[in-house]
């Protein structure tokens, strides 16, 4: 395979930066604080754990709403990095922000968390839907998967120095009370994902498009409508979308509550974080690896690997006592998660129409956040009914089984012409 480009490093450096919040924010540290914050308020761990999982509902809520919208808007020349750029600031100063909540309101780090979340994966709709206008259909499964691989290996760094702070206040060493190391851990999130994001400002154009007309918003709306009309011609990327639906929604909740489930174990806090590093480390070889398979033996066949491993994880999570366990679980988690999420973003860019990538990848989010609405609520009502997390993790294993099924029924990738 020849050299990436500069278009296609620039564009896979924003893994590189935005994966900072995905292990600091979404896994590992916040929600640690999170606990910590509602646990001191007097919440119970299973409560606390399902209002964490609501609090996911809603956000996602928001932008499964919002998505199709937005990326049908920005099809139009221009509007990709603009509306990327929105999303990209809210992201990043909401981060920011939660370094300034008083660490015993737990509801009102909740609401941060929200806007925080909104603009990391806001901006990972137009991020995504960017990788038509860098890559060609050969290159996108490498791509893609690089890009992963450089999120994993990037975010290990501020990650290490969040751990290390954390624990040096822990240990007393350094004159600062685990609440504020914390804090600081969410600015030094911030400012990786706001510097390492400059060489997509800088170099990542938007290279196919639909030309501007009056009445972008009243046109955007009739393009939307006119798409469910022609769904039929769109089946390969429907089917696909359903599929993604049910599978990615146990990934999404494998990622976002697996410190709030380990914490309910009585894993320790150092030890999760520690866990948490040496996913990181051992996920990035993985997500490159997938992409070469892909090569060799489809991206197709990757996601079939991907989804069998979750449903193993799934099944071993029911059955979760020590902190070994955990380790053996993580270890597997990190096989294939980036492996998934590579291989789908790349697998549904070569099914869409180019021009249009932006409404499709505004379905893609749709699908995707729905999903993950599904996932922490039934984690979230399963903890508090049978008062165990390890049955809500366990209940995933249908919705990963219902997606394999569907896959099965996608044809192999041909891309649709566009409108």
């Amino acid at each position: 395979m020849k050299r990436f480009s500069k278009e296609e490093n620039s564009w896979m450096f924003y893994d590189w930066a935005n994966s900072a919040y995905s292990i600091i924010i979404t896994t590992a540290v916040f929600p640690i604080f999170y606990k910590s914050a509602a646990t001191n308020a007097g919440v119970s761990a299973a409560d606390s754990t399902a209002y964490l999982g609501y609090t996911i509902a809603i956000f996602t809520f928001i932008l499964a709403m919002i998505g199709p919208i937005l990326g049908t808007i920005a099809d139009y020349q221009g509007y990709k990095k603009k509306f990327f750029t929105f999303f990209f600031i809210l992201g990043v100063s909401a981060t920011a922000l939660l370094a300034f909540i008083p660490s015993d309101n737990w509801l009102l780090l909740l609401v941060c968390y929200t806007f925080a979340a909104l603009g990391s994966t806001g901006a990972n709709v137009f991020y995504d839907a960017f990788l038509v206008d860098v890559a060609t259909e050969d290159r996108m499964d490498q791509v893609s998967s690089r890009g992963y691989g450089l999120g994993y290996i990037g975010s290990t760094i501020p990650f290490l120095l969040s751990i290390a702070i954390i624990l040096l206040a822990q240990q007393e060493i350094i004159p600062l009370t685990a609440t504020v190391a914390s804090k600081i851990a969410f600015l030094i999130t911030a400012a990786w994902w706001g510097l390492f994001a400059i060489p997509l400002f800088k170099n990542v154009k938007q290279r196919y498009y639909i030309e501007r007309e009056p009445n972008p918003i009243v046109n955007s709306f009739k393009r939307l409508g006119n798409t469910f009309k022609e769904i039929k011609k769109y089946r390969a990327v429907f089917l696909f979308l359903l599929a993604y639906f049910f599978y990615i929604d146990g990934v999404g909740t494998v990622i976002s509550m697996s410190t709030a489930y380990g914490t309910d174990l009585g894993i320790s806090a150092t030890s999760l974080l520690i866990v948490l590093f040496v996913t990181q480390v051992v996920a990035a070889p993985f997500a490159v690896l997938y992409g070469r398979l892909a090569k060799k033996y489809t991206g197709k066949k990757m996601l079939y690997v991907g989804i069998f491993v979750y449903i193993i994880v799934c099944i071993y999570a029911y059955f979760l006592e020590t902190t070994i366990d955990f380790w053996i679980l993580a270890m597997l988690v990190a096989t294939s998660q980036g492996g998934i999420q590579a291989l789908s973003r790349s697998y549904f860019a070569r099914l869409v129409p180019k021009q249009n990538a932006n409404e499709f990848f505004g379905f893609y989010n749709i699908f995707g956040k729905f999903a993950s609405i599904m996932g922490p609520l039934l984690v979230g009502a399963t903890a508090q009914i049978t008062g165990n997390s390890s049955t809500g993790v366990f209940s995933l294993v249908i919705l990963f089984i219902i997606g394999f099924i569907i896959l099965t029924r996608v044809p192999e990738t041909t891309s649709v012409s566009s409108r």
